[in-house]
């Protein structure tokens, strides 16, 4: 008894219909120009023009993009480096200020240096 799943063997030669070996693969362009011959002129000038026209537009907003950008950051380092450096020098000036204190008075003067806590009432 034989299986279901075996099949026939078959010992007759393909036809040319079948067998699609032999034909050349064509290219995604030579495609394309081959279909674009079925479209009237009007309609492919119509379609290259607005491929043309989109991709100009792309890449002159890629660009505008591009310039805003280093325009934006920039100009936003140049305005707030000094400010971010001028508010780092003065914390190292007070970190410093504090070091001097706490060497010189001993290690609660720096905690007295800041003031009493607001929390705690004053005792005179």
């Amino acid at each position: 008894m034989s299986d279901p799943d075996d099949k026939p063997a078959n010992d007759e030669p393909q036809t040319d219909g079948e067998n699609y070996d032999d034909e050349p693969d064509e290219s995604f362009g030579e495609r394309m120009m081959g279909l674009s011959e079925m479209f009237p002129e009007s309609v492919r000038n119509a379609a290259s023009t607005v491929t043309t026209t989109a991709v100009k537009s792309f890449r002159s907003f890629y660009q505008f993009s591009c310039n805003a950008s280093w325009i934006f950051f920039t100009s936003s380092v140049i305005l707030f480096a000094p400010v971010i450096f001028e508010t780092e020098r003065a914390q190292m000036e007070e970190l410093h200020k504090s070091q001097q204190k706490q060497v010189l008075l001993g290690p609660g003067s720096a905690m007295a240096a800041t003031g009493a806590s607001p929390s705690l009432p004053l005792i005179r």
